[in-house]
């Protein structure tokens, strides 16, 4: 990859540029190649001095919650994937060079236009890949999104996008992705099961500008109520938990810098806090 090169990325929204920067202090693959680029003319150089504790709060948060995707992939019978609203992830460019595995990768066309230069620069192997427009509520083009896969049971694998999507539009999406797994089988994995509660460490404040953009989006408003109202509301629309990620401290790269910046009295509240997020892998609960 040639890091020397000098496409614009100025375009990509602040929010997802804060997510991409962040996500280059771990070992995401292709997070910090690609933070590198989309940070030029700037050099991009983590600072794993800083004691800001709300900064190692996010971090670890995002990091977990990509590497539970990973777990919750392993072991599968499953050789096509599909990503819905992947964002400035490269989880689908990773997965083709580790494993023989057809991945759709997915977003709405702004961000696809972007990301496919991104990928572009990072110079990897993208034989299996394909990057697609797609509104994940729009059933024609998700179909047409999963009939480019080969035949079989297919894994649909999202983060990060039932937080924006209000009740209505959450049981759309359950019925599209029911309907795909009735014809094709599979699994849909998400890592978006998100409890209403201010954040897991109280006296960690977020900064003005995340809590706006929190409101803005409604994103407390979009959680469900607990972790039993998130099994009910699937259980309604056909679906169980077949199994849930379980945090791999040892994997968690960003944790020991989280615990260097508390205070004792913020150590001990993380130490008691309650879990305000999960990553499930779901079936139909009627397998066809």
């Amino acid at each position: 990859m040639d890091l020397n090169t000098s496409r614009d990325f100025s375009t990509i929204s602040p929010s997802a540029k804060a997510l991409l920067l962040l996500k280059g202090y771990t070992p995401i693959p292709f997070a910090k190649q690609a933070a590198l680029l989309i940070s030029k003319p700037e050099v991009y150089a983590p600072d794993f001095t800083r004691k800001d504790a709300a900064f190692w709060v996010y971090a670890v948060h995002f990091e977990n919650r990509y590497w539970s995707i990973d777990q919750l992939l392993q072991g599968l019978p499953v050789t096509n994937i599909l990503e819905i609203s992947s964002g400035f992830s490269f989880r689908g460019l990773a997965a083709v060079q580790q494993n023989p595995v057809h991945y759709v990768d997915t977003d709405l066309p702004e961000v696809m236009e972007i990301k496919k230069q991104l990928v572009a620069e990072l110079g990897a192997d993208t034989t299996n890949l394909k990057m697609l427009p797609l509104n994940a509520l729009d059933e024609e083009q998700f179909n047409r999104a999963i009939n480019v896969l080969p035949e079989g049971d297919v894994a649909i694998v999202n983060e990060g996008l039932l937080v924006y999507l209000n009740e209505a539009e959450k049981k759309q999406l359950c019925s599209i992705i029911r309907n795909v797994l009735e014809k094709r089988g599979g699994y849909w994995i998400t890592a978006d099961i998100y409890i209403k509660r201010d954040t897991n460490l109280d006296s960690v404040q977020m900064d003005s500008e995340l809590k706006s953009f929190f409101e803005q989006h409604r994103i407390e408003d979009n959680k469900f109520d607990s972790f039993e109202a998130a099994r009910e509301f699937f259980k309604n629309e056909g679906f169980i938990v077949d199994k849930e990620a379980e945090p791999d401290r040892e994997k968690l790269s960003t944790l020991p810098y989280l615990i260097g910046s508390l205070t004792s009295g913020q150590l001990a509240k993380l130490s008691t806090s309650v879990k305000t997020q999960a990553a499930w892998r779901l079936k139909l609960a009627i397998q066809p």
